[in-house]
């Protein structure tokens, strides 16, 4: 499928009757040989699917190819159900060599033709199995079932509407059955058929059938009216109520937490919410609440542990379901979850408490050092933990006075034991966790006073146990703990602290207390975890505005220097990667440094005075050449600069920043960089500080100087291995382009001055970024996206406002340039595509305009570097007609997301290249049936229809922001992804007809507006 001449279809037809015949002959062979010949068929049906032979779809009839199949021998069967399933996949999948467009246009065509028999042919031969003694022990019987579940899930995962869902999340979507598919979904013998299949086949079968039933679960409701939904509900309730009482369950495997059944009956019940619990009347509520309890009982993650988390996913994201549903149930019957819902959330607190035993000592993975999963989990626990809340609350307060108070003896007793400490560090953790877990769970519009009082209850006890573990950390401290209380507090902050917050809460009654908690958690973990980035992190992101006013949050403000906070110093055996905290500590202390600052100079210059005196130091070493300690001193202040220059956003604060740095400290950093040009762990902080100092965001009118980090000269580095190349090199170069990028754009100057007096700066600047840029291999600007981003946001700017240094350089790096163009058209990332095509339209324009100008008498010759690079293209024309192709090739056959953006530089293509569009329109006319040939140069003539020879924005507008121009291009689209586009493959491969067309005519020699200058 990827050669450049693909095979006729008299060929094609004749490989799949060879292989079916093949087949049919020789139902022994080995199973990969089948396997392979079975992918053939499919792949060639999938891409054959709209040609036509005689006015007849030859690849079509794909049941009647399997019929003599599934009417002889049970190997014979196999085939014939392993053909149907591999071709369900095989045009369920999108091929990437192949058009976004022609795949769905190829499946949509599939489901519905073909789709629903096939899956109505796999329930009738399941059944036809279930009714007959098959013998499961026989290997050729076996794998028939095997492959008819294979075949069935197939049919119930196909993508019916496009959507291509992520199959590596766990996230339970709707399965948008067709409406033609109701008669199926409405027979209660479908769904009855995989509930007796699941209790009369071996184990090894369940996780297949129980796979189909969470698709089945999982159907959109729109499929069923009220009264039709509610009996499908029924029939589905009482199947998985059946599955979770039978005794069968754990039979074969031990305990039923270990066994696949068990383990795949979690995303059934749970995905089978998705119809709309609310939808359940009490009794199904009721059943189904009684019955789920069976899974999550403590008994399991105690003996089981390591099987646990396989299930309690599912089964949280059910509970959740039902008891978000609460408030909108109106039924007048109870819907018992007052009665389910405490024992839920007591069985998993109890378990995730007693787990913590084993999990020390047998050495076990420790969920809690998996923060996403556990963060998962208290957000689905927060909803069910507010259901019946006074029950939840007396749970909790009486497991965690009964943590405490073990834990407070162990740390009393001269004779505990490490391993019983850390059972009770591991239980409160938990504990506190799952406290602020409910917290958060708290709605303003369902709560009421009781209720915010048995919170008060709750946020006493963890603010006592903060104290008892803060007076022992000048000792030893708890990590894991430690970020319970951050998860904690964060909760808190948001609920009770926000100034949304309706102040007639009881417990904002002391809201005192409650900031001094935070001001003493912010200072006592910077003091004593200042080194750990997790703490420290999450410690910075809960600064409150309201803290700015407290004492000892002033006193962080006039005293942040490494003799209170020992992570500012200098420390000879740590890395310079791990000062990375220092920013985001400046950060959070540049914020609330800004909520009273104004324009008060004094204010700013005493919050200064540490970072000045560290600069000064600096200076000295530089002048005394003592280079002992100055690089880490020097990496940990740029690092606090940059924190500081981000939180600083208002214009008036970041000029009192940049008049403080600038041009007293300036020559400081440059002269670091020239130190030090090859050890990144310094280089790229003070790159990252200059380019967050460049970026204009506050208008401001003002030559920045721009560095001489990039002025005065170039510092390469030596060969690098590969592995250490972006680390090394194209990190700081991508940073350069940034800055420069920012520099440019920034609107600080008009940079026709620098011509004007003589300051080579700019060009210094220009010439360095080209040095820096013939550094980089091409494969290379596309391989690392924090490179291309920059670099072509760059190019863009340089090609938008100084076209004319562009044209001034030498054909090598024009031709660079005009590659990394075109191969950055085809690339993934939107913003890369987005900004090569906007690169492309200041390019043709610049040259249209030029070679418009060189056809009129004008008394003032064309500028020297216009006519050269004129004559460039003259000599390349090849790479422009090159990029029309591709624009065109990605605007008709891809799932092209800018159109906009890709049409913008396709009229000055075209005007530049009128004779080989003329002839690429020919090519492609040609390459249609002749009873189509007509109408497709029709639409061809519709692209250019009432649009003049210019460029002017008029014109522009005219072609692409009317529908013209997209009524040609659909036009073709149209014809192309017809029966002639199963002949056209990947236009990124030169394949098919408008590959040939494209890619397989050549290139012309010569630009029709180049002979208008003759």
């Amino acid at each position: 499928s990827r050669t450049n001449n693909p095979l006729p279809l008299e060929q094609r037809v004749d490989i799949r009757n060879y292989v079916l015949n093949y087949l049919a002959t020789r139902p022994k062979l080995a199973t990969f040989v089948t396997q392979a010949l079975i992918q053939l068929y499919a792949r060639i049906t999938k891409l054959g699917w709209f040609d036509c032979q005689k006015d007849e779809y030859v690849f079509r009839n794909v049941i009647n190819d399997v019929t003599r199949f599934l009417q002889d021998s049970v190997e014979h069967c196999i085939i014939g159900v392993t053909i149907l399933s591999q071709l369900t996949n095989e045009i369920n999948q999108a091929d990437t060599s192949h058009p976004l467009t022609k795949h769905r246009k190829i499946a949509s065509s599939f489901r519905d033709s073909s789709l629903f028999d096939i899956f109505t042919l796999s329930c009738s031969l399941l059944k036809q199995v279930w009714g007959s003694n098959l013998n499961l022990n026989d290997e050729s019987q076996h794998g028939l079932l095997m492959q008819l579940l294979k075949l069935t899930h197939n049919c119930l995962n196909f993508d019916f509407i496009g959507t291509s869902t992520d199959e590596s999340s766990d996230d339970l979507c709707t399965v948008q059955i067709p409406t033609s598919w109701r008669s199926a979904f409405l027979d209660s013998s479908t769904l009855q058929l995989f509930f007796d299949l699941y209790h009369s086949i071996p184990p090894s079968f369940s996780p297949l059938v129980l796979s189909c039933l969470v698709q089945i679960a999982s159907v959109r409701r729109s499929l069923f009216n009220n009264a039709e939904r509610a009996k499908f509900l029924s029939h589905l309730v009482d199947g998985v109520k059946r599955i979770l009482e039978n005794p069968q369950v754990s039979a074969a495997g031990g305990s039923g937490a270990s066994h696949p059944k068990k383990s795949f009956s979690c995303p059934s019940i749970s995905s089978q919410n998705t119809l709309s619990t609310s939808r359940l009347d009490p009794r199904q509520r009721g059943e189904l609440g009684s019955v789920v309890l069976l899974v999550p009982s403590p008994p399991v993650p105690r003996e089981h542990w390591e099987f646990a988390p396989n299930s309690v996913h599912y089964l949280l994201s059910l509970w959740q379901r039902l008891a978000a549903s609460v408030p909108y149930v109106k039924a007048t019957e109870p819907h018992m979850l007052e009665t389910y819902t405490p024992e839920v959330t007591k069985a998993y607190i109890t378990s995730r408490l007693e787990s913590v035993h084993i999990i020390l000592r047998d050495g076990l993975e420790d969920p809690l050092e998996d923060t996403g999963l556990v963060q998962q989990q208290l957000d689905q626990l927060s909803t069910i933990g507010r259901c019946e809340y006074e029950k939840t609350c007396a749970l909790l307060v009486q497991l965690f006075d009964q943590a405490a108070q073990s834990y407070q003896e162990l740390l009393q007793s001269a004779s505990a034991s490490p391993m019983d400490l850390a059972v009770q560090e591991g239980r409160l953790t938990w504990l506190v966790y799952i406290i602020g877990a409910v917290i958060g769970g708290r709605v303003s519009f369902a709560s009421t006073d009781e209720q915010d009082a048995m919170d008060g209850e709750l946020v006493c006890r963890v603010l006592q146990l903060m104290n008892l573990t803060d007076s022992r950390l000048a000792q030893a401290g708890n990590e894991k703990l430690e970020l319970a209380m951050l998860s904690f507090f964060e909760q808190f902050r948001k609920i009770y602290i926000g100034d949304q917050v309706q102040k007639s809460s009881k417990v904002r009654a002391w809201p005192a207390q409650q900031l001094e908690q935070l001001e003493q958690l912010h200072i006592t973990n910077l003091k004593y975890w200042g080194r750990c980035e997790p703490i420290t992190s999450k410690t910075l992101q809960l600064s409150v505005r309201k803290l700015v006013k407290l004492s000892a949050v002033q006193f962080m403000l006039n005293n942040h220097t490494s003799e209170h906070f020992s992570f500012l110093g200098i420390n000879n055996q740590s890395n310079l990667t791990d000062m990375r905290c220092r920013t985001t500590f400046y950060t959070a202390l540049g914020r609330l440094l800004m909520v009273d600052l104004g324009e008060d100079e004094d204010q700013y210059e005493q919050f200064m005075l540490p970072l000045t005196a560290a600069f000064e130091t600096v200076a000295q070493m530089f002048s005394t050449n003592s280079f002992n300690e100055q690089e880490r001193t020097l990496v940990g202040l740029v690092r606090d600069l940059r924190g500081i220059a981000f939180a600083f956003n208002a214009k008036s604060s970041f000029m009192m920043l940049f008049e403080w740095i600038y041009p007293s400290y300036m020559p400081i950093l440059q002269r670091a960089i020239e130190l030090w040009y090859h050890d990144p762990a310094c280089t790229t902080p003070v790159l990252k500080l200059m380019a967050e100092l460049v970026h204009n965001r506050w208008g401001i009118p003002k030559n920045l100087g721009f560095p001489g980090i990039l002025r005065n000269r170039i510092l390469t580095l030596g060969e690098v291995p590969k592995d250490q190349v972006y680390a090394l090199k194209l990190k700081g170069i991508s940073i350069c382009f940034s800055m420069l990028k920012a520099a440019l754009s920034g609107s600080y100057v008009n940079f026709g001055v620098f011509r004007l007096y003589g300051d080579d700066a700019l060009d210094n600047a220009l010439q360095t970024f080209i040095k820096l840029l013939l550094s980089i291999p091409h494969s290379d600007l596309l391989d690392y996206p924090k490179l291309s981003q920059s670099y072509y946001s760059l190019l863009e700017v340089l090609t938008q406002d100084h076209m004319n240094f562009i044209a001034s350089l030498e054909p090598h790096v024009i031709m660079y340039i005009l590659s990394s163009i075109s191969e950055g058209l085809t690339a993934l990332d939107t913003m890369v595509c987005t900004g090569c095509c906007s690169c492309l339209d200041h390019i043709v324009t610049y040259l249209f305009k030029q070679l418009s100008r060189s056809t009129k008498k004008r008394s003032t010759p064309l500028a020297q570097e216009s006519d050269r690079f004129l004559h460039i293209m003259q000599q390349h024309p090849e790479m422009i007609q090159q990029m029309l192709s591709t624009v065109l090739n990605i605007i008709i056959f891809e799932d092209c997301r800018n159109q906009w953006s890709m049409s913008r530089p396709l009229l000055g293509l075209i005007l530049l290249n009128e004779k080989y569009f003329s002839d690429l329109r020919n090519s492609i006319v040609n390459s249609q049936p002749p009873e189509k040939q007509q109408a497709m140069h029709l639409c061809f003539e519709n692209l250019m229809e009432g649009i003049e020879r210019n460029l002017l924005t008029k014109n522009r507008d005219r072609c692409v922001g009317s529908g013209d121009l997209w009524d040609g291009i659909y036009g073709i689209m149209g014809f192309m992804g017809s029966a002639a586009l199963s002949a056209t493959c990947s236009p990124r491969t030169g394949t098919g007809a408008w590959g040939q067309g494209i890619y397989g005519m050549g290139f012309m020699g010569s630009w029709d507006l180049w002979d208008l200058r003759h």
